[in-house]
């Protein structure tokens, strides 16, 4: 069976990691996989698929709707004999459902993550009821991402299934490693560390978590916030850590390729975004034990079960966020619970290995 992935790109990010784990998981199996990408650059996990004997074929897309990569994408699945296409995000799906319609190749789309604030236009809710019956299967990340595609694009929510994303459990840092990088990061040994993984983007509200952290420190708590990431809100970032006079309690660590580390160093994983599908980073921090607090955003809730491995405040609600970590920090007992629960909820939910199986059962179905 021949299964090809058409997506964006395959630089660092959500849906490429999705991509590259099912390459990885289904690489032992009869199942070859292959990528089409519809824009450059291609993207360092891209580049390491291609070292490792994974075909991508890149064929950027021209402004407005690309007809010649319709015709594109067309000839390449016959050139190829694909069986099934594996549609990433909505773009994606659209031209590969277009350039396979009247082949015997099967279409599945999967829905990676929305727009914040979400909309939809009425020329997309006209035609999406006929691209998805020329789809053969659908699935989202989350329920909030399903319920999103049946609001705003008005697609069957019964032809939708959802399936989480999976990852790889991350291994902990040796003891070693970390008490070398807390030095590094001039963070005392009793202080309690708190942090985030994310790009600097509007849409991660990394200024709320700043004031809800100032909030935390108004009470007199020993801590710490690494936030590792960058992007377009960095100035804005550094602005509002100024204006609340909080620079020694912060640390701006920048891009890291390989954050594991720094993720090991939390004590408590904070996620603050106005919209999620499901967090690759909230998995991994789950995978090694890390207690979280998250907004109630997209799928956060249903990756994070309230007072079970976590908490789950409202949207945007800074005094909200703020109590939560306290709350955590405060109870030896509750945080033992919420790390305890983190792994094994993980390792139920979304492993790798469920992920693959859940889609494997898709492509069996579509090529018996």
């Amino acid at each position: 069976m021949r299964v090809m992935h058409i997506t964006y790109d395959m630089r660092i990010g959500g849906t490429e990691m999705v991509i590259k784990n099912l390459i990885e998981g289904f690489a032992a199996t009869s199942i070859e996989m292959s990528i089409f990408c519809i824009e450059n650059p291609l993207g360092p996990w891209g580049e390491v698929l291609k070292q490792n004997g994974i075909q991508i074929t890149t064929h950027p897309r021209q402004p407005g709707f690309d007809k010649a990569l319709i015709k594109a994408i067309r000839a390449h699945i016959r050139q190829h004999k694909i069986d099934i296409i594996h549609c990433h995000q909505y773009t994606p799906w659209v031209y590969g459902v277009i350039a396979a319609a009247g082949l015997k190749t099967k279409v599945i789309f999967t829905e990676h993550g929305r727009f914040y604030p979400d909309f939809g236009t009425w020329k997309r809710k006209l035609v999406n009821p006929v691209l998805q019956s020329l789809t053969d299967s659908m699935t989202a990340i989350s329920a909030a991402t399903k319920q999103a595609l049946v609001t705003h694009e008005n697609l069957n929510e019964k032809k939708i299934s959802v399936i989480y994303n999976g990852i790889q459990a991350l291994l902990p840092a040796e003891q070693s490693s970390l008490d070398a990088l807390r030095e590094q990061l001039k963070i005392q040994p009793d202080t309690i560390v708190l942090g985030t993984i994310a790009r600097f983007d509007p849409i991660k509200n990394h200024l709320m978590m700043l004031s809800a952290f100032k909030d935390c420190l108004d009470t007199g708590l020993n801590a710490v916030l690494v936030i590792v990431g960058d992007g377009e809100m960095r100035s804005a970032i550094e602005q509002r850590i100024a204006e609340l006079g909080i620079a020694d309690a912060v640390r701006l660590t920048g891009y890291q390729p390989q954050p594991s580390q720094y993720l090991s160093l939390m004590d408590i994983f904070l996620l603050s975004s106005f919209s999620e599908g499901t967090s690759m980073t909230l998995l991994e921090a789950m995978s090694i034990g890390k207690p979280c607090v998250v907004t109630d955003a997209g799928g956060n809730k249903e990756v994070i079960a309230h007072n079970e491995n976590g908490l789950v405040v409202g949207n945007d609600d800074q005094t909200a966020f703020a109590l939560a970590i306290q709350q955590i920090v405060s109870d030896r007992a509750l945080y033992d619970k919420f790390a305890s629960a983190a792994k094994s909820r993980f390792a139920t939910r979304f492993s790798v290995t469920s992920m693959c199986d859940a889609f494997n059962s898709i492509y069996q179905r579509l090529a018996s």
